[in-house]
């Protein structure tokens, strides 16, 4: 099993950033997936701090104004960091990042467009700060949600990348 924490829209909430590193580290995660909306350096410091030894990947959001300073704290702490949309492979799956674009049903509708193109497997996504979980023509589409509790409940999400089992953990 290869289980995957996947957060976003983090928006410099450093309490809630370090609920949800100890969430994954205690769950016993092998990847931490952030969608976007880091916004500060200091926020990634705080959930690169927690995951010491876990791998973190994570894309830029449309809050990320301070893009130099995030790339060169990320390289200190062994992040990796990325403009979207970004691909990766795990366990013979194709994952898409991306953080989103516009309103939230703009963001929906080109996520599922995507998912119905059927290159990836699963299609990860944030900025509409609403947990989402869909399976497109066969593809998983998922939003943890918030982690910043700023519009909604915050929260993760941890998947199971052999099963494709979701679950939605509160913050």
């Amino acid at each position: 099993m290869v289980l995957v924490g996947v957060i976003s829209d983090t928006h410099d909430n450093i309490s809630n950033t370090r609920k949800a590193a100890k969430i994954f580290k205690d769950a016993g995660v092998d990847i931490v997936l952030h969608l976007g909306d880091i916004v500060a350096p200091f926020t990634l410091m705080a959930l690169a701090e927690v995951l010491e030894g876990i791998r973190v990947v994570g894309i830029y959001g449309n809050n990320c104004g301070e893009k130099l300073g995030l790339q060169r704290v990320a390289q200190g702490l062994g992040v990796e960091l990325y403009e979207p949309p970004h691909e990766l492979m795990i366990s013979g799956k194709r994952i898409l990042m991306v953080h989103g674009y516009g309103s939230p049903d703009m963001t929906k509708s080109i996520v599922y467009s995507i998912a119905r193109g059927g290159e990836w497997d699963i299609i990860l996504y944030g900025h509409t700060h609403m947990r989402d979980k869909q399976i497109v023509e066969g593809k998983l589409v998922l939003n943890p949600g918030e982690a910043a509790g700023v519009l909604d409940k915050p929260s993760i999400a941890l998947l199971d990348i052999q099963s494709m089992d979701v679950r939605f953990i509160d913050l």
